[in-house]
């Protein structure tokens, strides 16, 4: 099993640096399976062009799973593709609507400062499940994700809890990732290159 993480912020190029990168391996002779967890919003037309848009870009030999209302899409990869995942964002934005869900309430109508009791939890336990389900299906894996940890301290408490899972799950996919990149104005820095401990300076 392949890991291969893809970090960036918005607008980066991560989505496309992963494409490009899946394209080479098909070339190699391998098929490819996409899962992606956006979906069409009547309330959100900007959203959901760019959904359009990303499903225009991909070639039509590879096998498209749209996850986001299938809450058994790993069993439908077939057998032997490489997996490009995009991304573990939109993967934790469900986790977080379906315990906003079973808190009897929506990331909509949720209080912008208090999160329902027993929500960290549930949100940090779901995700780890899934993410441990994803990283133990054999599959090689290309795993696109959202660089969160950059800007400023969000003010809404959903918005915090969303920035530290997805931060925190980074870090461990990154820790078992064979390659690891963080995508910049379309630029890869190769971040398996870059020490993990700081080292004190020496005259």
């Amino acid at each position: 099993m392949t890991v291969v993480l893809i970090t960036g912020g918005a607008r980066s190029g991560k989505s496309a640096a992963a494409q490009e990168l899946a394209a080479r391996v098909a070339l190699d002779g391998r098929e490819v399976a996409v899962v992606v967890f956006g979906r069409d919003d009547d309330a959100d037309p900007e959203f959901s062009a760019r959904v359009a848009r990303h499903r225009a870009e991909r070639p039509a030999g590879w096998q498209t799973i749209e996850a986001a209302n299938d809450p058994d899409w790993l069993s439908r990869i077939e057998p032997g593709r490489v997996v490009l995942l995009d991304c573990l964002g939109t993967m934790l934005g469900l986790v977080m609507e379906q315990a906003y869900a079973c808190c009897g309430d929506t990331l909509a109508d949720a209080d912008p400062h208090v999160l329902p009791e027993g929500l960290d939890a549930s949100v940090t336990e779901g995700f780890s499940a899934a993410i441990d389900e994803l990283l133990g299906s054999g599959h090689d894996l290309i795993v696109v994700t959202n660089e969160v940890g950059s800007g400023l301290v969000p003010g809404w408490a959903s918005e915090r809890l969303f920035r530290d899972v997805l931060g925190l799950a980074n870090r461990r996919v990154a820790r078992i990732a064979d390659a690891a990149y963080l995508c910049v104005c379309g630029r890869l820095v190769d971040l398996g290159s870059l020490p993990q401990t700081a080292t004190w300076p020496h005259d």
